[in-house]
């Protein structure tokens, strides 16, 4: 299999990782969407693989008996297929035993020689954690901005003897609190505008609603709060989810997005059932794609 081979602005990144890891046990990581933040923790769990042994490639005598042991979770469970077919082609999936003992849907096992690599949605692994017999060397959690979710929190504190590795775009809360609560320290790496000057990322244009316009007075108008600072789904829905607002949503994808492919991001799932209903007697062909729409539909 011909070894894919990092870009610059990864091998970088990994050996900061590594460096980071030498004096403190949890690291968090931003990189923009797009820059290959999966690729770069494929090589994260190839080099805990490789850890504990001696040049001539046996175990150094401290890990003896032990064998590295990497979970990496999802915050959701379409996402546990994806990243193990990433670790396939980037770890050569003829090295991996795939087993069938736990549920497809929510958790996927496969060993790399001796090396124990899981991946796991958060909903089943704060569930069935304690009834596993391993305890990780690693854990990786992809969309780490979602970590702040107690469930994330119990797990990582489960096992306070294993390294942490968070992965995200956007390190950040609304409620404007750090995430030093979880992770020790956090290396970001370029900036979008630099990852676009140098070739890495493509120009976009940008276009937001009018600070004089009807949609600009309702979100304003929004007062209520969820716990994670983030608007109130309820108060969204019943000042958002209205025939005039998607009427206008209408427009502007008829004024400046005619005939392109896109993704509307909804409130929520009859949000965007209406908001696809609209669209289709617009004369734009769409679909509703949420948590109700079966795996097959999906692919």
């Amino acid at each position: 299999m011909k070894e894919i081979k990092l870009f610059d602005y990864q091998e970088d990144m990994k050996e900061r990782i590594e460096k980071a890891f030498e004096s403190h046990q949890s690291v968090m990581v931003q990189m923009p969407t797009g820059t290959g933040k999966t690729i770069l923790l494929a090589e994260v769990v190839k080099s805990e693989k490789l850890k504990g042994k001696n040049p001539d490639g046996e175990k150094s005598e401290k890990l003896k008996g032990k064998n590295p042991c990497v979970w990496i979770v999802v915050h959701r469970r379409e996402l546990v297929e994806q990243i193990k077919e990433t670790l396939a082609k980037q770890l050569d999936s003829s090295l991996f035993t795939f087993h069938s003992s736990l549920n497809p849907l929510d958790s996927s096992l496969f060993t790399l020689h001796s090396s124990l690599i899981k991946v796991f949605s958060i909903q089943w692994l704060s569930k069935h954690y304690h009834e596993l017999e391993e305890k990780p060397s690693l854990i990786i959690i992809d969309e780490a901005h979602h970590a702040v979710a107690k469930t994330y929190k119990e797990v990582m504190d489960a096992y306070p003897e294993a390294k942490k590795l968070g992965l995200t775009a956007t390190p950040c809360r609304l409620t404007k609190r750090g995430f030093t609560d979880l992770f020790d320290v956090l290396l970001q790496s370029w900036s979008v505008k630099k990852f676009i000057a140098d070739g890495w990322l493509s120009l976009y244009d940008y276009m937001s609603i009018r600070e004089d316009s009807e949609d600009w007075r309702l979100v304003n108008s929004l007062k209520k709060r969820g716990a994670d600072g983030d608007f109130s789904l309820r108060e969204m829905s019943e000042k958002l989810n209205v025939q005039p607002s998607i009427e206008r949503l209408c427009d502007t994808v008829m004024r400046y997005a005619a005939n392109k492919k896109g993704i509307t991001y909804a409130i929520d799932i009859a949000h965007a059932e209406h908001i696809a209903e609209a669209y289709r007697q617009h004369g734009i062909k769409a679909v509703a794609i949420s948590s109700k729409t079966s795996i097959e539909e999906r692919k």
